[in-house]
């Protein structure tokens, strides 16, 4: 017996949103702000979809669809592919012939597991396809704060020659919330520029001590580090995880970088940990909601906020594209996907 009993061609397979160059639209005929490399990697999935029978819909506003237009969109489809859109039981009970959720990327936390397991729908996700992307986002930002490269750019251009002085990372702590792919992927940059590295995480890997990261607890690792990185899932037991407390137990003026999830990081401990200087900068890339509404505490010349960009080249974005399809194709002929999602192991890729 396979897997499903969908058979080709499928009514719909629509593309909830693929992240193509940040928030681009992804309609062929309306590219705007986005590379034509970019272009070709959302090409080639559009082109193995149909290849294999799909009918495939294209997300029309270039930006993470609200619950109507998630329905508007993808009535009648098997298969959904969700970017950075929320799915809830009440979208997906709306939602009658939809058997697939295909993430592009990684986390899973934005859709109701609850609802899918009692419908019966496939989870499936991309992970490990933009680890070293992220972690290479994640040193882009660490060096930007430590040496104020934004803000010596911008002080140059307004007609300021000012050396502004930094810090040296060689020689310093970073610790890293969070060892997963990309959490191990951010140790490997941290040996080369001769840091010691620390490691908080619920499970321990063996490939920490290559790159000498040795695990502690969060209050060590808080006390004991320069730079703190987050790398962990949004679950239960992280949210909130950095709150006041644990901000007291920092450092004071260590740096402190999000590429995770917005709701790991408390706002409102952040904001005061930043303005009253326990906080020697902060860099963001992740967001509740996507687009935010940022709050005036972002405005300060030592926080630095990226739209969601971790993913946002075009090999990452092609390698994405292809696990979607693989998922897809391998469902739609009644095969497990190889990338397939269960309730259990959801936690991981939260």
């Amino acid at each position: 017996m396979k897997y499903n009993d969908i058979r080709r061609p499928a009514r719909a397979v629509h593309i909830g949103r693929v992240t193509v160059g940040g928030n681009a639209p992804i309609a062929i005929q309306s590219m705007t702000n986005t590379r034509t490399d970019d272009v070709a990697a959302t090409v080639e999935q559009i082109r193995r979809l149909e290849a294999a029978g799909c009918e495939v819909r294209l997300n029309p506003y270039g930006r993470p669809l609200t619950s109507s237009e998630i329905v508007e969109h993808a009535y009648g489809a098997d298969a959904l592919i969700l970017g950075n859109d929320h799915l809830d039981a009440a979208t997906i009970e709306r939602l009658p012939d939809l058997r697939l959720i295909a993430r592009h990327g990684a986390g899973v936390d934005a859709i109701d597991f609850a609802k899918v397991g009692e419908r019966g729908i496939t989870v499936t996700n991309t992970p490990g396809a933009n680890s070293e992307e992220t972690a290479d986002l994640t040193f882009a930002l660490i060096l930007d704060l430590a040496r104020m490269v934004t803000q010596s750019v911008t002080q140059l251009k307004g007609g300021v020659w000012n050396k502004i002085p930094g810090r040296s990372l060689h020689g310093k702590t970073i610790g890293i919330i969070g060892v997963g792919a990309i959490g191990m992927a951010v140790a490997r940059r941290a040996m080369g520029f001769g840091m010691d590295i620390l490691g908080n995480d619920i499970v321990q890997s063996d490939e920490a001590a290559r790159y000498g990261l040795l695990y502690t607890s969060l209050s060590d690792l808080l006390a004991s580090s320069d730079v703190v990185t987050i790398h962990a899932p949004l679950t239960s037991a992280t949210k909130n995880l950095l709150g006041a407390k644990e901000f007291r137990h920092m450092k004071e003026g260590a740096l402190l970088v999000n590429t995770a999830r917005a709701g790991i990081v408390r706002e409102s401990a952040l904001e005061k940990a930043l303005l009253g200087g326990r906080l020697g900068g902060y860099a963001v890339d992740v967001y509740e909601p996507e687009p935010p509404v940022l709050s005036k505490v972002y405005e300060l010349p030592n926080v630095l906020t990226t739209p969601h960009i971790g993913s946002a080249t075009f090999e990452a974005n092609l390698r994405m594209g292809m696990a979607v399809a693989d998922n897809i194709i391998a469902f739609m002929d009644g095969r497990v996907p190889p990338n397939r999602v269960t309730a259990v192991d959801r936690v991981r890729f939260s």
